[in-house]
């Protein structure tokens, strides 16, 4: 068995339900050392727990993506130490989505969803990129999401803002790609989480008429940011791969 400080090592926002917990599961069980964070210490606990018992390695590192910048660089840097002092890899991962038209958006919540969905990364990018850059190897995957891609109602600014970080993934790439840091986004379709456990018949119709026929699961998304980031991948910079059951590409009927 590797030990412990020669394994590969990732920070994943948001990493405590849903599409975030399911890649550290996933990375993990590959063999990457996962640091978890997210504001429930008590989810971050159960998550580190179940990684544990199945043999993995992963510590818990509590975050509040909404804080200004010089908290989220010392995040940063109580990440990295968790992770004993390397991060190999960073999935941004962590998102907010307000269902609610742009009317009716309050101030607080653009505030929090323009904080949580682009300018952390951003500020966790600055941070973090750089020192991948100068050993010249690393990797970046950004979640993105189908809905960056078509308009909706009562979703405008998530929308906006995925589309916002996928077009920074494409930066990124250019900028840090020839240092040797891969950057490149996942874009999940309608995934059945914790978050929209209760509006079931909805994704389901939302899904009936593509390829898939049906929704997308957090472990299915996990696996397309497993393989960026392996070697596997090496010659994928800037891409956006749409792992949504074709709801982007194709039209039914």
């Amino acid at each position: 068995m590797t030990h412990p400080e020669q394994l590969r090592t990732v920070l994943i926002t948001g990493s405590t339900s849903g599409i975030g917990a399911a890649t550290a599961r996933t990375l993990a069980a590959r063999g990457w050392r996962v640091v978890v964070t997210g504001r429930d210490r008590t989810r971050g606990a159960a998550t580190v727990a179940d990684i544990e018992g199945s043999g993995g390695h992963a510590v818990f590192v509590a975050s509040d993506l909404t804080g200004p910048p010089e908290v989220l660089r010392e995040f940063a840097r109580a990440a990295t130490e968790a992770a004993g002092g390397r991060l190999d890899a960073l999935v941004h991962n962590a998102a907010l989505c307000p269902a609610v038209d742009t009317v009716n958006l309050t101030d607080a919540d653009l505030e929090a969803t323009l904080a949580v969905n682009v300018r952390a990364p951003h500020v966790l990018t600055a941070a973090l990129a750089p020192v991948m850059a100068a050993r010249g190897h690393g990797a970046i995957v950004v979640i993105g999401s189908w809905m960056a891609h078509v308009g909706h109602p009562f979703v405008g600014l998530y929308s906006a803002t995925k589309a916002a970080e996928i077009q920074l993934a494409r930066s990124w790439a250019a900028e840090f790609g020839p240092h040797g840091v891969r950057v490149n986004t996942v874009s999940p379709g309608a995934t059945r989480t914790p978050i929209n456990a209760g509006d079931g018949d909805v994704i389901a119709r939302m899904t009936a008429g593509t390829p898939a026929g049906r929704p997308g699961a957090p472990d299915e998304i996990a696996d397309a940011v497993a393989w960026l980031l392996s070697d596997h991948a090496g010659y994928v910079h800037g891409a956006e791969i749409a792992v949504d059951g074709g709801i982007t590409a194709t039209r039914s009927g």
